[in-house]
């Protein structure tokens, strides 16, 4: 699978990227997860820095058009993302949150 960036806007008030991509690919249509870590890998960010928000393969074509968001951090992403989004990239809401959680459950224990 071959990533290619058609375009990269940055978005300074939102601590993002967007970013258009082409990917030439030899089999099926590649999943959303494998996009997105093709994407990071190719911007040199964390996969969960980078969200994919559609993919489009025309009929019979070996190629796929797309559009992704890229934060600046894990963090910005969950605060600006719809959920729905966030869900459908596999990237926790609740990741930061279930951590203090654990925290606070390990101090309550230790008293």
């Amino acid at each position: 699978m071959e990533v290619e960036i058609l375009s990269e806007e940055q978005n300074p008030m939102l601590h993002r990227s967007e970013v258009r991509f082409q990917i030439v690919h030899d089999d099926a249509t590649p999943s959303r997860l494998s996009v997105r870590d093709s994407l990071a890998a190719k911007l040199d960010k964390d996969a969960d820095e980078v969200v994919v928000h559609e993919m489009n393969t025309k009929f019979g074509m070996r190629k796929t058009v797309g559009y992704a968001k890229v934060y600046d951090s894990p963090e910005h992403a969950r605060d600006v993302e719809q959920d729905h989004m966030l869900e459908r990239n596999k990237i926790t809401a609740d990741a930061d949150a279930d951590a203090d959680a654990e925290g606070e459950t390990e101090a309550e224990e230790a008293e």
